[in-house]
């Protein structure tokens, strides 16, 4: 007994729901795919599916075999996806869904060396923090910036992990002076977040694993981050952005940390798609690249005054 081939007839059984269809699928016979099935449960000992003449039902062994089987032979299949992939130029139309942060500030960083590195890729991005529909809207991939995902259908790469930090402009900071720890926070004009996925307070933890939270009651809110940036910029208050997000700002001296001391949280960059088996070579150039170009940038460590 071929085990591979006899564990693709049962998937394929399952997946389709009859002897017949699943031979269709394999272009076998329906004696084929029920001579598989029948030596696979003799090599395991275990009945797989009950049948009658009506339909096919999977006994609790099944079930759990079942998704043994889907686990193995779709990392099989992306590993020779991959293989393959390394033969292929990406090439083709990739359409992209990204938050508005990813869209703007950190545009410039990553997008002329992609392009340059794929010139066969036709980049459609479209910038929006919604949550949209990957395969209702047509999209090959999506950037996200969130917590830890929930269970999902999707399958989401993670390209990084990064802190959120409390920023200032200088000139804010000579005008109002310095924060020395969570409490003088209640004397500064605090910029809020009033976006879909806002958090109602910072919650800011230091670097023994002490926790407070601090309410962003100042005169300002806005709903997108691009505003966000542009506020504190211009010296209007302080406000939380991934590290990422503000790097080269801290970098050049646009933007100085508070509290450097205290992280106000942490958020995961991830490449979702709506699965990995035939994963397109295009989509797998852009996760890739992503993930190359936010391991390189947290490898920049400066060390960043505090004003």
């Amino acid at each position: 007994m071929d085990q591979f081939s006899a564990m693709k007839a049962f998937r394929s059984i399952v997946d389709a729901g009859s002897f017949t269809a699943a031979a269709e699928r394999l272009d076998t016979t329906h004696s084929s795919m029920s001579r598989q099935l029948r030596q696979l449960e003799a090599h395991l000992g275990s009945r797989l599916l009950d049948r009658n003449s009506r339909r096919l039902t999977l006994t609790e062994a099944g079930r759990a075999y079942y998704q043994d089987c889907v686990d193995i032979l779709d990392r099989l299949e992306v590993a020779e996806q991959r293989l393959q992939a390394d033969h292929d130029a990406p090439s083709g139309l990739l359409r992209v869904s990204a938050p508005l942060v990813i869209g703007t500030l950190e545009l410039s960083q990553w997008l002329p060396a992609f392009l340059e590195q794929y010139p066969g890729i036709e980049l459609d991005l479209s910038c929006d923090d919604r949550l949209v529909d990957l395969i209702g809207g047509g999209f090959d991939m999506a950037l996200r910036i969130a917590g830890p995902l929930a269970d999902s259908t999707l399958v989401a790469r993670e390209l990084a992990v990064t802190d959120m930090v409390l920023v200032a402009s200088p000139r804010y900071i000579a005008q109002w002076g310095l924060p020395r720890q969570p409490a003088d926070l209640a004397r500064h004009a605090l910029i809020g977040f009033a976006g879909a996925r806002a958090l109602s307070a910072w919650s800011l933890t230091s670097a023994r694993g002490a926790q407070v939270e601090v309410s962003p009651r100042g005169r300002l809110r806005v709903d997108a981050i691009p505003a966000l940036h542009a506020a504190v910029l211009a010296g209007q208050g302080i406000a939380a952005f991934t590290r990422l997000t503000v790097q080269e700002d801290l970098l050049h001296g646009r933007l100085v940390r508070v509290l450097p001391q205290h992280h106000a949280g942490r958020r995961h960059y991830y490449a979702v798609y709506p699965h990995a088996r035939q994963l397109a070579p295009k989509v797998r150039a852009l996760a890739g690249f992503m993930a190359r170009h936010y391991a390189a940038l947290q490898q920049v460590r400066p060390v960043i005054p505090e004003a």
